[in-house]
């Protein structure tokens, strides 16, 4: 099955940005529901942003207001746009896509610096 496949992860100072991607090729975005999770060692993953075929966003109280995400169906892009980054905020992050079938990225790690 085709899976998402992120990038845009990398090492950042507190107060940073960076903006993730994930490549969704193969999916019919109008009816798959896209999320950004991230999971830091030891840890279960979380949500963090996602938006539905449609177009609802839901974002996680912990990054309201500083992270963005958005979507390009036509590219079958998503992206995860964070300014304003913390150390709390180091993780992994995955792109998800639910509709149909449920499938996972390889993740891509941010790392943020204080």
């Amino acid at each position: 099955q085709v899976q998402p496949v992120e990038s845009g992860g990398g090492f950042v100072q507190s107060g940073g940005s960076l903006r993730l991607s994930c490549v969704v090729s193969g999916f019919n975005m109008n009816i798959y529901t896209m999320g950004w999770y991230r999971r830091v060692p030891g840890q279960e993953r979380e949500l963090v942003a996602r938006i539905s075929g449609p177009g609802i966003i839901n974002y996680d109280d912990s990054v309201k207001g500083r992270f963005t995400i958005s979507k390009d169906n036509a590219k079958k892009l998503v992206y995860l746009q964070m300014n304003n980054l913390k150390r709390e905020d180091t993780a992994v992050y995955y792109c998800n896509a639910v509709g149909p079938s449920r499938v996972w990225g390889q993740g891509t790690q941010v790392i943020v610096s204080s």
